[in-house]
């Protein structure tokens, strides 16, 4: 099963974020858009694992969680990858820095490491995915209103869980079920 780690957001943020995405669409992009729901921060993508893996991986994600405070996270800012002159892949809300969140993640690479999952290569840019660009259709008019938020505050919340989610791919976008909560302190 396909599956990643991941803080859930609070249902304030994702309207804030959705509202966003409500303003962007009309633009009329080639963007396949991130539906509120399946609105998260992913912490570590692990991809495919068989189902007898999971309990272990439960444990070492309890194992991760242990002893950690729950923490304030701040939404703040827009932005796309990859940078400047190329075409855009992700439209994102930008996570301000937070401390207690690269803790949880450094946390959750050494855990998930043991269990033979390797590091991920890229440095940890925590950010919320608004929507993935397919194509250059109106992608300009997109970005000048994106960049209009560059520096929106979409609001603050306390990440409290961290969840182990399983990804069904289907047509009509992904599907996302919970396996397991763990709480933080």
């Amino acid at each position: 099963m396909r599956t990643f780690i991941a803080v859930e957001l609070d249902p304030k943020i994702k309207s804030a974020l959705s509202e966003l995405i409500d303003r962007l669409s009309p633009k009329d992009a080639d963007v396949k858009w991130v539906k509120k729901q399946g609105m998260h921060i992913t912490l570590k993508f692990l991809g495919e694992v068989p189902e007898t893996k999971i309990q272990d991986i439960i444990y070492s994600l309890r194992k991760a969680c242990d002893s950690l405070d729950s923490f304030q996270l701040c939404f703040r800012g827009t932005g796309f990858f990859p940078p400047k002159n190329k075409l855009p892949r992700v439209l994102w809300a930008g996570i301000e820095q937070s401390p207690h969140l690269a803790i949880l993640h450094e946390r959750i690479e050494v855990e998930l490491g043991k269990l033979g999952f390797l590091r991920e290569k890229r440095s940890f840019h925590p950010h919320l995915t608004l929507g993935r660009v397919k194509s250059s259709k109106n992608i300009n008019a997109l970005l000048e209103e994106l960049e209009k938020h560059r520096e929106t505050n979409f609001g603050r919340m306390k990440a409290e869980k961290v969840a182990l989610i399983k990804s069904t791919l289907k047509p009509a976008g992904a599907e996302y079920d919970i396996l397991s909560e763990i709480q933080l302190k």
